[in-house]
């Protein structure tokens, strides 16, 4: 976990230093982990099912986020921070990237496909 890379992005104001609570902490986990179980639920339309996954994916990302006392009101920067919350690789990050990308046209443009 590397706090001087987080405390860089408070000074460029893409994060801001606030503490965390447990209670914080736990419903941001028990709503990705209820987002996650919808998620599967085969009976919904793929586009919900990937709008489900997708707010579990940034839920934990911002909960890891806020576990170390910054928040963010920019998703991408909420991902992209996980390399110095979690000490994911620059892969998984380009994939919530990606993610956000596909979610962002659907929410904008309308879902794509067949």
């Amino acid at each position: 976990m590397s706090r001087e890379e987080l405390e860089n992005l408070v000074r460029i104001n893409r994060l801001k230093a606030e503490p965390g609570s447990r209670g914080e902490f736990a419903g941001m986990l028990k709503s990705a982990r209820t987002r996650l179980a919808d998620a599967q639920n085969k009976s919904l339309d793929p586009d919900s099912q990937f709008d489900l996954a997708y707010g579990a994916a940034h839920r934990l990302s911002l909960a890891a986020l806020r576990r170390q006392g910054y928040r963010s009101e920019n998703r991408i920067t909420v991902f992209q921070t996980l390399v110095h919350t979690l000490g994911s690789d620059n892969g998984d990050v380009q994939i919530f990237l990606k993610a956000h990308n596909q979610r962002n046209l659907a929410e904008y443009e309308g879902p794509h496909g067949p």
